[in-house]
């Protein structure tokens, strides 16, 4: 049985291969709602807390800010950044 400290070393070996940080190019096309709902993915699994079993937990500083900045050029391609935000706003306002 693997403990949380053994998945997340393999996570990280993975993450270190060869190859692993080359930039590649993908055509993906998806609906505005499943670019809206990638971004909040994302900025949620970024705002899981010390999250050292997953891959999240070994990223660095760096790999977490690309991330993020996928997200946003997701939004930036969709057209949908305006309503990202007001989305954002209202459900902050709902807490």
């Amino acid at each position: 049985m693997l403990t949380t400290n053994d998945v997340a070393k393999v996570f990280d070996t993975i993450l270190s291969t060869p190859g692993m940080n080359e930039m590649v190019k993908i055509d993906l096309k998806i609906s505005r709602k499943n670019v809206l709902l990638l971004h909040h993915v994302i900025e949620r699994g970024m705002t899981v807390e010390n999250d050292v079993s997953g891959v999240l937990g070994s990223l660095s500083k760096e790999g977490l800010s690309e991330l993020k900045n996928v997200a946003e050029e997701c939004l930036q391609k969709a057209g949908i950044v305006e309503l990202n935000q007001k989305l954002t706003t209202l459900s902050a306002a709902c807490k």
